[in-house]
């Protein structure tokens, strides 16, 4: 089939944000915007044309339509391969496995993350490069400076594919292999991790445990790992089929939306183990009986132990975390003797440490966490490293967290966000804060000294590229901090995130509640940010 040149005008505000661009289904159905936006992708990464694209999503509302789209661009923009998941359906950390294994020029993720989805819901698109990462600043600047200017774009007249048939298939010169989207990335699963201790583990009698997909993307590869191959009771995955609207529900693994989940796993008869897995399969949550591991602590646990797991046995090489994730695993870096880094929100910061072997694990406060075996977070293979360590340990998830901080102590560690908040108000407190900064080293804000305060900035240690503006710090006396920064995930409005963190090293304070541990420190951030009289918010919308 020819292919046809279409003419178009540039759309305001295609620009992606830390995970890609993120709008309503509803501005990607306009004629010509998602056309833009992948045009911009090809006009800029010319290594796709002759190379090989892989091409996935969640399955949210509106995923097999745009991955048509995209299959009918590719080709009249001369991709020779394109790789998709059968039913369009790749979870972002499966993606990453297969642009690598396959050496593909690079990837094209369809989802909004944990973001809502349906018809008057979200829909998001993000390039991934041939490392298999999200693509860094440097080429997400060219495609939105390329969006700006577009005047054309490239499709092919070709009808549907189909995409539920694994094999190969011709779109004009382009071979589009459907792949099984689960196979590659369970065959790297049980090469970094014990699967017959884990085998062991469900079939003892005595564990018991439940993985909550949301109806999102990791239904499939959790059924397959956990139930399939590990032999774990039908039915230990719950919510397991991906629907498009991820059935009315919020896919968002934290302890407010995956409330079902945590009641499985409170009181006497509770789950010994409880997890969950965001909409695109990059966030996990992990709980035990009557316990929760803030990501944080996980991220931490994990590095401790990484020597456990078969993958990981001859240690890391270091660890990095996003700034607003608390400091707990600086601690085990510095124990073990390996370099720790401090970067931007966004996985893409982690990709050129992982890349140069500087760092074997990394995470992020925000339910993220992963390793150098892909280049984005990965629920599932979180979830697997936990299940392995409790395989091997034989200790209760409560026992393990406690255990650890017995050695190097807790930090104490909540964020509070503060959802559709008026982008000009908080805009105008960031800008507050900022103001105050120069004056606030020195001065006694409640029962504390303020040991340094600053608007983060981060230069790359590999390739010397910068980020400012990253989020206002203030660091106290001892430890304790309190991180303010606007998210780039959500769709409308700001989302006002407040990270608050305390160190406690004598092991009988360890079991406080940790908003009442927090309670002045909390109250001290309110009030230097003056969030209530400037969002008219008097209390968070979720507190995790």
């Amino acid at each position: 089939m020819a292919a046809t040149q279409v003419s178009t005008t540039p759309f305001d505000g295609q620009k992606p944000g830390t995970s890609g661009l993120r709008k309503k289904v509803k501005t990607f159905q306009q004629p010509h915007y998602l056309e833009n936006f992948v045009q911009a992708i090809f006009d800029t990464q010319r290594g796709l044309a002759g190379g090989t694209l892989v091409l996935g999503g969640d399955g949210r509302f509106y995923n097999r339509e745009a991955i048509q789209t995209i299959l009918r661009m590719a080709a009249a923009n001369g991709v020779a391969r394109a790789l998709v998941g059968q039913g369009g359906i790749l979870s972002t950390p499966a993606a990453s496995c297969i642009i690598r294994k396959y050496q593909a020029q690079g990837g094209i993720i369809l989802s909004a993350s944990h973001n809502p989805g349906g018809p008057e819901e979200d829909f998001g698109i993000k390039f991934n490069i041939d490392a298999g990462g999200p693509a860094p600043e440097s080429v997400t600047n060219a495609i939105f400076e390329r969006t700006a200017s577009i005047d054309r774009y490239l499709i092919s007249d070709a009808g549907a594919l189909d995409l539920d048939a694994v094999g190969e298939q011709a779109l004009d010169n382009m071979q589009v292999q459907v792949l099984d989207p689960v196979a590659d990335y369970a065959a790297l699963m049980e090469e970094l991790f014990d699967f017959n201790a884990i085998h062991q583990l469900f079939n003892s009698g005595g564990f018991r445990m439940c993985f909550d997909a949301m109806h999102a993307v990791t239904g499939p590869y959790a059924v397959e790992i956990l139930e399939n191959r590990l032999g774990a009771e039908p039915g230990t995955v719950m919510n397991g089929k991906p629907l498009e609207d991820f059935g009315g529900g919020h896919p968002d693994p934290n302890l407010v939306h995956a409330h079902d989940l945590v009641a499985l796993t409170q009181g006497a008869a509770g789950l010994d183990f409880g997890a969950a897995s965001d909409g695109d399969g990059d966030r996990n949550m992990i709980l035990g009986q009557d316990f929760f591991v803030t990501p944080s602590d996980s991220l931490a646990v994990l590095a401790a132990n990484a020597h456990l797991a078969p993958g990981y046995k001859q240690g890391i090489a270091g660890v990095a975390r996003s700034m607003p994730t608390s400091q707990a695993a600086d601690r085990v870096a510095e124990e073990l003797g390996v370099e720790c880094f401090e970067t931007p929100t966004g996985w893409k910061f982690f990709g050129n440490l992982l890349d140069a072997g500087r760092i074997t694990l990394c995470g992020e406060e925000s339910f993220g966490t992963g390793s150098a075996h892909v280049r984005e977070k990965d629920g599932l293979w979180a979830v697997l490293f936990w299940l392995n360590l409790l395989a091997v340990k034989r200790h209760s998830v409560a026992e393990i967290v406690r255990e650890h901080w017995r050695r190097f102590g807790r930090n104490f560690y909540t964020r509070h966000d503060y959802e559709g908040v008026d982008a000009a108000a908080a805009g105008e407190l960031m800008d507050h804060l900022r103001i105050l900064l120069p004056d606030l080293p020195g001065k006694r804000l409640g029962a504390l000294t303020v040991e340094y305060a600053d608007d983060f900035s981060y230069t790359d240690p590999i390739d010397g590229s910068t980020a400012a503006h990253q989020g206002v710090r203030v660091g106290f006396e001892g430890g304790s901090r309190i991180v303010f920064r606007l998210s780039g995930t959500g769709t409308q409005g700001a989302t006002l995130r407040v990270y608050i963190e305390r160190y406690e090293p004598a092991p009988a304070l360890h079991d406080q509640p940790v908003q009442e541990a927090l309670a002045p420190l909390i109250v001290t951030a309110r009030e230097l940010a003056q969030i209530e009289a400037r969002t008219g918010r008097r209390e968070p919308d979720v507190i995790t």
